[in-house]
């Protein structure tokens, strides 16, 4: 099994005290942050966009995977780009052209993802598989942090895994969605190479560091 990277969602911290959080997940050993942009509209929630990214920019110099879950992501990579984003993952499902939003987003200098809702089949990404540099599974409906991990995903992982293999893919598989110590190891065995964790870190019974420590443990 390869290093299994870490990704804190901030969508989970202490709004106010948003950027202090951020650095106690650097020094707590965070490997990613996992930034969620939701419109209201494609998913039932409204989080931030580039301003706040740009914000917290200051406070780590940590990668910022930016989860895109709107309508019309190709609007927006641009700003997210200039915000501070070294990923932007848009949603297969919110677009038309995803060929196309693909190669903008790496055009604008970042690397471009490509995210699953549960019920999406990975055929909708095959097209596009070896443009990639990362493949989101969502082990939860998108939209709101805290919700059960979904178990089927497991499974799914595993056949992303090998779609990403056969093609011999560069692209990192990252699952984002309930991810806790108690089954972190499962989906890294299952072939996630990086896991997104909110709740897990950000809204443990224990500080952030020991939390991310917890998940880093499992793993071993």
């Amino acid at each position: 099994m390869t290093a299994v990277k870490i990704a804190p969602s901030i969508l989970s911290a202490d709004f106010s005290r948003l950027g202090e959080h951020i650095a106690e997940a650097d020094e707590g050993g965070a490997d990613i942050f996992h930034i969620d942009v939701m419109d209201g509209h494609f998913v039932p929630n409204l989080t931030f966009g580039p301003p706040v990214i740009k914000a917290v920019r200051r406070w780590t110099k940590l990668p910022f995977d930016v989860h895109v879950m709107a309508e019309n992501p190709q609007n927006l990579v641009s700003g997210l780009a200039d915000a501070g984003a070294d990923y932007i993952t848009v949603h297969a499902e919110a677009c038309t052209h995803l060929h196309r939003v693909v190669h903008q987003i790496q055009q604008a200098g970042v690397k471009a993802g490509v995210a699953l809702n549960p019920a999406t089949p990975l055929s909708a990404v095959e097209e596009v598989l070896v443009d990639l540099d990362l493949l989101l599974v969502m082990s939860v409906n998108p939209g709101f942090g805290g919700q059960a991990f979904i178990e089927e995903s497991v499974e799914k992982l595993r056949r992303a895994r090998k779609l990403l293999d056969k093609h011999n893919a560069k692209a990192e598989l990252q699952i984002d969605g309930g991810v806790s110590q108690k089954n972190a190891k499962r989906v890294a065995e299952a072939g996630a190479s990086i896991l997104v964790a909110g709740s897990a870190v950000f809204a443990a019974d224990v500080p952030v560091a020991q939390a991310i420590a917890r998940i880093r443990a499992s793993l071993a």
